[in-house]
């Protein structure tokens, strides 16, 4: 059997989350406007975290966010120039498998485009 080389950029998906889903809407429509992000998807959490000294519970939106690991620089910087909080959480993580399908179209959304 031959092997198959990919040229296709290593797919990840980055955590975030947001206070509110205002928040939530401006980062997930820039992400995918500007081509950073393939697919951003919006749930509702309880987070319990330790932040300056005191432990505290919110309810918060988590973005899940599908792209490639090639945009995910851009991605980082655009969230923290759009992010509320003084320390966003921006966490990725590689997929190791997926429907080849849907990972060929990751790739294609966060493609740079040619001017």
């Amino acid at each position: 059997m031959d092997s198959v080389i990919s040229t296709r950029p290593e797919t990840i998906v980055v955590l975030m989350t947001v206070p509110n889903a205002d928040v939530a809407a401006t980062i997930a429509m820039a992400l995918v406007n500007e081509r950073l992000a393939a697919c951003v998807s919006e749930f509702p959490v309880r987070s319990t975290y330790r932040w300056q000294g005191e432990v505290l519970q919110e309810s918060e939106i988590q973005l899940v966010v599908k792209t490639t690991i090639d945009r995910f620089e851009a991605l980082e910087a655009r969230v923290k120039a759009l992010h509320p909080y003084e320390v966003p959480e921006v966490i990725a993580m590689r997929v190791d498998r997926g429907s080849e399908a849907y990972l060929n179209w990751i790739g294609e959304q966060v493609m740079t485009l040619e001017p």
